[in-house]
């Protein structure tokens, strides 16, 4: 038996085996949540022309100390005429700089009676209180990377930078079908017993997966059965991506790679040195990809997040498909490490980030309570609250 990979040998063979499937053209209205497939060229500068940064007095002349005011220049109604020396217009937020105006005075810094302007002591107009024409960005400027999802700061920038009126190409999202196992799963309340579970796992993967997929299919649960398995592996036809629950460790009962075996896949890893989610197992079926989650629901959730999400971003087109890190103190402190890296349900409050209670693989409600993991190396030292400690962040699937 090989020995278990190290967690980021796992996670590096995997992104190797995935190329990204494609691209398609969206309405810019639909590409929330999607990787872009090309770089988002501006077709416009921004802004177009010089713009008052402040609400106040555009003026001709920085140095008059006394202006005539003329006229008003507000957003979307500009003053039409230049500024001569000695003339000001009263300007709004974000209204066209008359042409001839060297700056600012602020509305507060300036005294004014009926058409007279002057300057409040120990003030003058700025020519820091301009935008200047093309600040933000200039047309032919690339101003969204290939790769980069598509947030509501990139949708709004795209819409600024003239992308508004058509669409944008975007990565082709991968088709999901998940397949719960487990003689002990059922979905109706009238078959919980004592040696029943209800089937959560699939609901749970399903809803992780859902914001990186096309669609996500739900199958089971399936008995542990090696034809039935194999039955349901081969009712997956046209998923990118097949995600197991349970069935993919060691047991006698444990058929997921037998079953996938028979259905034709081949194996390319299986077992990760983690804890929890070790049995994790990773396979392919022509262009399918098939990820065998342990059936713990900690450790089903834990390897969905650190494999299945990578996978999905980088089908999708994404550049940067790993979860990111971040590194803050520890609240309390936490034991040593042991022969697996650690992932430790956590929650980040107050700057700092605190181990929660029961670390049991199969404790759902610790889990549902947690908002980051705590990584924790192979032998590592204990470490006390305030030690700086690296950190997963569970909010948006692990990305920024």
């Amino acid at each position: 038996m090989r020995a278990a990979l190290p967690l980021e040998e796992a996670q590096r063979r995997l992104t190797a085996l995935a190329t990204p499937l494609g691209a398609e053209a969206v309405p810019v209205g639909e590409a929330l949540g999607r990787y872009l497939a090309e770089s988002v060229v501006a077709r416009r500068t921004q802004p177009a022309a010089d713009l008052s940064a402040m609400d106040g007095y555009a003026v001709g002349d920085l140095d008059a100390g006394h202006w005539h005011v003329v006229g008003e220049s507000a957003a979307g109604h500009p003053y039409a005429l230049p500024l001569q020396p000695g003339e000001a217009v009263r300007i709004s937020t974000g209204a066209l700089m008359p042409t001839g105006s060297g700056g600012v005075l602020l509305e507060e810094e300036a005294i004014r009676q009926e058409a007279e302007l002057s300057a409040a002591p120990g003030a003058a107009p700025a020519a820091r209180h301009i935008r200047r024409r093309g600040f933000d960005f200039h047309q032919g400027d690339s101003v969204l990377d290939a790769g980069l999802r598509i947030g509501p700061a990139q949708l709004a920038l795209a819409i600024t930078a003239g992308h508004g009126a058509g669409p944008l190409r975007v990565g082709r999202r991968p088709r999901v079908a998940v397949i719960d196992s487990g003689d002990e799963l059922a979905r109706a309340a009238d078959a919980w017993e004592d040696h029943r579970l209800p089937a959560s796992n699939g609901a749970m993967i399903a809803a992780m997966a859902a914001p990186f997929a096309s669609s996500v299919d739900r199958l089971g649960p399936v008995p542990d059965r090696l034809e039935t398995l194999t039955e349901a592996l081969e009712a997956t036809s046209g998923a990118d991506v097949v995600v197991t629950s349970g069935g993919a460790s060691i047991g006698d009962h444990d058929l997921i790679r037998p079953a996938l075996q028979a259905w034709g896949a081949e194996i390319d890893f299986w077992r990760v040195a983690i804890k929890p989610g070790k049995p994790l197992l990773v396979a392919r079926k022509g262009e399918t990809f098939i990820l065998g989650l342990p059936g713990n629901p900690v450790s089903s959730y834990v390897t969905a997040f650190l494999f299945l999400l990578p996978l999905l971003r980088r089908l999708a087109g994404a550049a940067a498909p790993a979860p990111r890190t971040l590194r803050l103190p520890l609240r309390r402190g936490v034991s040593a490490g042991g022969q697996r890296l650690e992932l430790i349900r956590a929650h980040i409050t107050d700057g700092g980030v605190a181990p929660i209670g029961d670390q049991d693989s199969s404790a759902l409600r610790a889990l549902a309570l947690s908002d980051a993991l705590i990584r924790r190396e192979i032998d590592a030292p204990p470490a006390q609250a305030g030690e700086l400690a690296t950190v997963y962040p569970l909010e948006n699937g692990g990305i920024a």
